[in-house]
């Protein structure tokens, strides 16, 4: 009986990740055409991840928007980073909520590969003069918990300072998040990111599992979700609801799963564009 009932929940969980496994693979150029290719991490195939190069590169490459992480740093400056810690990638280490800028200022990136390169981990400030309305910035803030308090203000204030409202956009796992930044600035574009929906169920996983309506997320334009959690029955919900859905992470063009989304977040913009 134990071991039925375990078996039950084990295939409950991993259902929400079926129908990905079993849906055709590849878009045509049409169907590319009419969705937002999203460079991710800056177009992380294209070069060392978050890095002013891979910005670069993947604006070069077509991409209609940027994607970049942001942390904050110990004397409060936006750092362009994934992890929380600078470890895995660069010659540095620490946690960047214990780390100044001067701090990091001596370190410097390593590449996929583990090589040293002359990159250093940029500010925001940095990016949104680079990109400096070529295409769309998405900025995903990184907070869990306490972590980073006051950061929503900052990132407001640093679009502000760079007159970016209209070509950035902000996302998050974390709904704290999302909702200070709407309560600061209603017109900022806001998209929500999840990992999956729980089936028959209104609850999502993301940062753990969180209670899931519309109506809760009003204020929230895209559903970015993680590719291989998608289904047809849930994007069409939430079309049905007026929103938007990207999926993350995809690498070739030829090997994605086909769902009609509006974006997709990949590290190759090149392939897709």
């Amino acid at each position: 009986m134990i071991l039925a009932l375990v078996i039950v929940v084990l295939v409950y969980l991993i259902s929400p990740f079926l129908p990905s496994m079993f849906k055709a693979r590849g878009y045509d150029a049409a169907a590319v055409g009419a969705m937002q290719i999203v460079g991710h991490r800056g177009g992380a195939a294209l070069g060392p991840e978050n890095t002013l190069t891979s910005i670069e590169r993947g604006i070069a490459a077509g991409a209609d928007a940027i994607e970049v992480d942001i942390h904050l740093t110990k004397d409060g400056q936006l750092l362009v980073c994934h992890d929380q810690t600078v470890d895995r990638t660069t010659n540095g280490n620490g946690k960047i909520c214990n780390l100044t800028m001067d701090d990091i200022s001596r370190i410097k990136v390593v590449d996929a590969q583990g090589r040293l390169t002359d990159e250093h981990l940029p500010t925001l400030d940095e990016v949104l003069s680079l990109v400096d309305g070529r295409c769309l910035l998405l900025i995903e803030i990184k907070r869990t918990g306490n972590l980073y308090q006051g950061i929503e203000q900052k990132t407001i204030d640093e679009i502000r300072r760079h007159d970016a409202e209209a070509w950035t956009v902000v996302q998050s796992f974390n709904d704290s998040v999302l909702d200070n930044l709407h309560a600061i600035d209603p017109k900022v574009r806001l998209e929500k990111l999840f990992i999956a929906k729980l089936p028959g169920l209104p609850v999502i996983i993301d940062v753990g599992l969180t209670r899931f309506s519309f109506k809760k997320y009003s204020h929230v334009a895209s559903f970015n979700i993680f590719a291989g959690a998608l289904n047809q029955s849930l994007i069409d919900d939430i079309h049905r609801h007026g929103k938007e859905v990207k999926a993350w992470t995809l690498e070739e063009v030829a090997s994605a799963p086909a769902w009609n989304v509006d974006g997709i977040i990949t590290n190759r913009p090149d392939d897709w564009k």
